[in-house]
This record gives structure tokens, sequence and C-alpha cells, in this order.
């Protein structure tokens, strides 16, 4: 698809792969949505989200998705948020201040590899008492186990799964945690943009299937206590009804079974 912007027409152009042509008001919803989408791949490709930190710590999230997490935090008001994936540990320091501004909680991180140093930075950090860090593969049963032991009866639980994106992974993390789930909360698998960014000079062509997106699908056509959907935003005075995200198809919500 090619895009051409005229500011002095207030026009967008697109000529589809097809050679299909049309042109949009520029100041619409949809050129909006289309130069959003623009805007997200270059950006991915540029690393832009690596230009970000929460109170200290790298949090590698698109501000966006964050403000909509914050959203659902304040909405489901979990007790215990589990993260696969810890990386420099900003987003988990980022869930402990979110629950420490609704009274309390806890937060517990997996990472097949977690670095010395961000492990040394995460302890240090104001907020490491209300954190748990738990080392190895998030699908293994062992670390899966270990997991569980954190969540007691009473919880409202919300999971992030961030930690390797290949369909076979999301997959596997989903069929292991969503039984902790909570009814009402999430289970939220991350960075199904993968399937978006395939042709950017960073991406591969593989991740027209093999991306976190397609395994939220193919888990929730066989649960039926889950569905997919885009929380409602809880404010809206514009014609926009679509986030702009790196977690397309993230949030699968557990539901009464049907």
């Amino acid at each position: 698809m090619k895009l051409e912007l005229d500011t002095t027409a207030r026009t967008l152009s697109i000529t589809h792969d097809s050679g299909a042509r049309e042109s949009l008001e520029l100041y619409s919803r949809r050129g909006f949505e289309l130069l959003s989408d623009a805007w997200l791949k270059v950006g991915w490709n540029q690393k832009y989200t690596y230009t970000f930190a929460w109170m200290g710590r790298p949090i590698i999230q698109l501000p966006d998705d964050m403000i909509r997490t914050q959203e659902i935090v304040y909405r489901v008001k979990p007790t215990l948020i589990i993260e696969t994936g810890i990386a420099h540990g900003g987003s988990l320091v980022y869930s402990a201040s979110l629950l420490k501004l609704l009274g309390g909680g806890r937060v517990v991180g997996v990472d097949i590899d977690i670095r010395p140093h961000n492990r040394a930075a995460i302890e240090a950090h104001e907020f490491s008492p209300m954190i748990t860090m738990i080392q190895g593969s998030s699908v293994d049963q062992a670390i899966v186990d270990k997991v569980a032991a954190h969540v007691r009866p009473d919880d409202r639980v919300l999971i992030f799964l961030d930690s390797n994106h290949s369909y076979d992974h999301v997959l596997a993390e989903l069929k292991a945690y969503a039984r902790f789930v909570t009814p009402g909360s999430y289970i939220v698998a991350t960075d199904g943009c993968m399937q978006d960014v395939f042709d950017t000079p960073r991406g591969k062509p593989e991740w027209v299937r093999d991306n976190p997106q397609q395994a939220a699908r193919d888990f929730v056509a066989a649960n039926k206590n889950f569905v997919i959907e885009q929380p409602a935003w809880p404010f809206n005075e514009s014609d926009l009804q679509r986030s702009i995200t790196h977690w397309p198809g993230a949030w699968i919500r557990r539901v009464e079974a049907r």
C-alpha cells in the first residue's frame, strides 16, 4: 500500500496493492488510523519504545499501552499481577506503583535469564518489597508451580505475557497461566504487532503466523470461558474507536463458561 500525504489539500491518497486508488480527508478518523498504523511500524523499527523509563527503570512499552493498562488495573483492582518477561524491570515497577496507588498488592515476575545488574537494580528499588522475581522458563512446570504458590484463594489476578513472543511459547503460556486469571480479569498476550511489522527491516516474514496475536486467537477458539476484547475506554469524547497499540488482539478476558 502507498500513502501520499498532502497537508495543503488536507488529503490522504491511498494506492492499494491491487492498484485501486482512493482519497480521504486527512483530518478524519480513517486518516488518523492509517497514519497511526504507519507510525507504529516505523516507530517499532526505530525502537521508539526503547526510549522510556518508569521511575528509573527502562520499561520498553508504548506509552499508549501503559495508559490503557492503567485503566484496566483501576477497573479490575487486582491484588496480584503476574508478568512473564522481566528485562530491566520497568514493567514490574510500573505494576507495583499502580497497585501501591490502589492501596497495595503483589507483583510476580518470571524470566528465563534475570541478569545480575537488573536483579540488583530491581531489588534496590523503592517498590522491591512488592515484587517477587522467579528465574526460569515461564512454561517449565516447576516454574509455573512456583508462581502458583503465590496465588491466594481470594486474589484478583491480572497477567501479562511479555517474554518469548513466538506462537508456540505464547500458546504454552496461555495454557499454563490462564487458570490463575480471575473471572472478569485478563491475561494479556503482548506484542501481537509482530503480525503487522513482519515486513519492516527489523521484521521477519514468518511473523505473519508466528506471533502472539495468532496464539491468542487459537487459545480463545479452544477455551470458551475466554474472549478477546479491546477493553472499553472509560472516557472518549472523540470519534476514535481503535487503540494505538503494540498489543492488537492481546486482551483476553475470562468470562463465565458458555
